[in-house]
């Protein structure tokens, strides 16, 4: 998994509250296990007409926001059925963190285990950085070592994160990172019992 430090990206706005997780990536575009591609299925019905061609008055259509890095979103992001495919499809289109008022927490906590942010600012705070992102400079800073967001205009907004998941965030580690960094405690604990009870080994 990417370490997430700071990033300095374009924001796109998206104030439209409860995207659902089928609304993020539909149905049809979960037949895959791998990550890279999905980006083609991003928000599909707000980004394409029936004949698969892009809607100019969505946001993330608009020349403005192409190479979004951070999303401003709508209250209770991420609501709907458990897809992992959906913080998979935002990260494939380039985004690496999600700001809202709030989060479903199944999404939320799929997040932290594929290198996407997921950062809860007050509703205020919120609507400061929608309005400044539909003006001609739209790049946030978000530093997770400060827990801040700075807005284009230079105002800084703080946010609060679990100590571990920011931990691992900043060192780019997933569960099975996280396991792998005692992979050497492991290794001792399975020789001492394999020589103490060689029976479970199969010996």
């Amino acid at each position: 998994m990417e370490a997430f430090t700071r990033l300095d990206a374009p924001a796109a706005p998206l104030p439209l509250a409860n995207i659902d997780t089928d609304q993020i990536i539909p149905k049809q575009f979960l037949k895959t296990v791998e990550r890279a591609g999905l980006a083609k299925g991003l928000f599909y019905e707000y980004r394409f007409d029936r004949d698969g061609r892009e809607k100019p008055d969505f946001v993330l259509n608009q020349p403005a926001y192409k190479g979004a890095g951070v999303l401003i979103a709508g209250d209770n992001f991420g609501c709907g059925s458990s897809r992992e495919h959906a913080p998979w499809a935002l990260m494939d289109f380039g985004i690496r963190c999600v700001i809202s008022t709030s989060f479903a927490d199944i999404f939320y906590n799929n997040c932290f285990q594929n290198g996407l942010l997921p950062v809860v600012l007050k509703a205020g705070e919120v609507q400061q950085l929608m309005d400044e992102a539909r003006g001609g400079n739209h790049v946030v800073s978000v530093d997770l070592e400060s827990q801040t967001v700075t807005s284009p205009s230079g105002a800084v907004f703080h946010f609060t994160i679990d100590p571990q998941r920011k931990a691992k965030m900043l060192k780019g580690l997933d569960a099975i990172g996280e396991t792998l960094e005692a992979a050497g405690d492991i290794d001792t604990y399975e020789m001492k019992r394999a020589l103490a009870q060689p029976w479970l080994e199969g010996a």
